[in-house]
């Protein structure tokens, strides 16, 4: 298995995987196979984790394995193709084939499975799918109780039909088809209406179905409820605090060097202009490529990633922002 080690400080690893298989999975939706071109075992990974595809140009993009974490010998990404997005699914239908190499780096995880769950409710919208697929699978292979919601507009938009039919066939997934119209599809609020000892939901797919989703868990207890964005929602300006708009400083704890942050600019690109160079993937707040530690300072968390413990200590640099002049960082 050929490893690359691409960082500045030369922590993350990536992997140049063979693209052994693509196949059509629905409507704009296909599956990519990546493999170890001599057949070695790939890294471990738990349900719920994704990857970073490097696309060229600088374009780097995180999808979610859908395969059983039970095999090691693939990794499974599926990918909805929209033209009107930031163009990395674009890329991928375009730029991958089958016999080609791919970068990627090794899994990682910010939406893991609970492991005392007492039984699991899965809800998918859309491509959302992709991970609480992976998450099915774990579950299955535990023996906990579940449930998957799968919510799309209709049967041609939802994938993994063959694969997914005898855990519909068992009784464990249930499609919701609303023809476009989100009111004549799951009733998320019914469903959900009474939390149950030792049962935990995970929801993961656009927009309108995550705000419909935290709403109908909103009387949940926190610690049982588990999401994850496929894209960054939109902030209410009254969220942004007047006084994380403007600039401030960031020194460098290990060189104590000081650098300005301008209010048009974000902490990693002051950062890089300066020199500093860190790894960034969505630069949106959704996937921690650029955590660092911050050892003083106030800061404005603007991500959709960290935990409210991490956030004590750790901020991501693409979107994050300091309420206070100077903010030192672990670097």
């Amino acid at each position: 298995m050929e490893i690359a080690d691409n960082s500045p400080d030369g922590h993350e690893h990536t992997l140049q995987l063979l693209v052994r298989q693509i196949r059509f999975e629905g409507k704009g939706i296909q599956s990519y196979e990546l493999v170890d071109p001599s057949g070695a075992d790939l890294p471990a990974f738990d349900a719920g984790a994704h990857l970073d595809v490097h696309l060229g140009d600088g374009l780097i993009r995180q999808y979610s394995l859908c395969n059983s974490p039970d095999e090691r010998k693939r990794y499974v990404i599926a990918v909805l193709r929209d033209d009107a997005g930031r163009g990395g699914s674009k890329a991928v239908h375009e730029r991958l084939h089958v016999q080609g190499i791919v970068r990627i780096s090794r899994p990682r995880n910010h939406f893991s499975l609970v492991t005392d769950a007492e039984k699991v409710i899965l809800l998918a919208g859309g491509i959302g799918v992709t991970p609480l697929k992976a998450m099915a699978h774990a579950l299955d292979a535990r023996g906990v109780d579940y449930e998957l919601h799968y919510c799309a507009r209709d049967a041609t938009c939802a994938a993994f039909g063959d694969e997914l039919a005898a855990l519909h066939a068992r009784g464990r997934l249930h499609y919701h088809f609303d023809g476009g119209n989100p009111g004549a599809g799951l009733d998320i609020g019914r469903l959900l209406t009474k939390p149950s000892h030792g049962t935990h939901v995970y929801y993961c797919g656009p927009g309108r179905f995550m705000k419909a989703c935290e709403q109908a868990t909103g009387h949940w207890p926190k610690e049982t409820v588990h999401f994850e964005h496929f894209k960054a929602p939109e902030r209410p300006p009254a969220e942004q605090p007047a006084d994380a708009s403007g600039a401030f400083d960031v020194r460098i704890a290990s060189s104590g060097q000081v650098i300005s942050v301008k209010p048009e600019q974000s902490i990693v690109d002051a950062l890089n202009e300066a020199g500093v160079v860190l790894e960034t993937s969505c630069c949106s707040g959704l996937c921690a490529t650029c955590k660092v530690r911050y050892l003083e300072g106030e800061v404005d968390h603007r991500d959709f990633i960290l935990g409210e413990d991490e956030r004590a200590d750790y901020l991501t640099a693409c979107v994050s922002r300091a309420t206070s002049k100077l903010l030192v960082l672990d670097l």
